[in-house]
């Protein structure tokens, strides 16, 4: 979120995951949280439920991206559901990035092939993973574990050309949180 709005997009869109998940749900509290700490209205109207299913995330984009006063940015709590928001503007003639910046979250391979490449958050797969597997030792050997539920820091992939503010590259930018002087 902070990448889009550094990008000085304003009229931000979110397609959600499956609100029965805590990820999903700190996803979108998320959203909502970059948006108030930005002094941007948080949109009902702007945030649809992708259920972590492209179809369902193809149809939720068709509705964000159709309406009369469409986002300039959608923050997709999936890959998939990213790509697919990125294949729905192509569809309706939205030039991606310049009309519409697109943003994942999990970087799955496909996000760096993809025409454009997706400019993602990336998760430390593999040290959830082996967190997860050594809290299950812990509980099988009768240990107890502290904490069931934890955050890892993520970070962001910038892969979208010409999406950035000139005069300085996307990760400066991003870090440094610059309006850019086009949207």
């Amino acid at each position: 979120m902070q990448h889009l709005i550094g990008l000085g997009r304003t009229r931000i869109g979110m397609v959600t995951g499956r609100s029965d998940l805590l990820s999903a749900q700190q996803r979108e509290q998320g959203y909502c949280e970059a948006l108030v700490a930005a002094g941007l209205p948080v949109d009902e109207d702007l945030v649809r439920s992708g259920g972590f299913e492209p179809e369902i995330a193809r149809e939720a984009a068709r509705d964000l991206l159709s309406r009369p006063s469409p986002p300039t940015a959608v923050f997709a709590a999936d890959d998939l559901s990213a790509l697919v928001t990125v294949e729905v503007a192509a569809e309706l003639g939205l030039d991606v990035p310049r009309q519409l910046s697109v943003v994942g979250f999990d970087d799955i391979p496909e996000s760096a092939v993809a025409d454009p490449p997706l400019t993602t958050v990336q998760q430390p797969i593999r040290r959830m993973g082996k967190e997860a597997a050594d809290m299950l030792l812990a509980l099988i050997a009768g240990e107890g574990v502290a904490d069931l539920h934890r955050t890892q820091a993520t970070s962001l992939v910038h892969r979208a050309p010409g999406a950035g503010p000139r005069g300085l590259s996307r990760t400066v930018a991003a870090v440094v949180g610059r309006t850019p002087t086009t949207p």
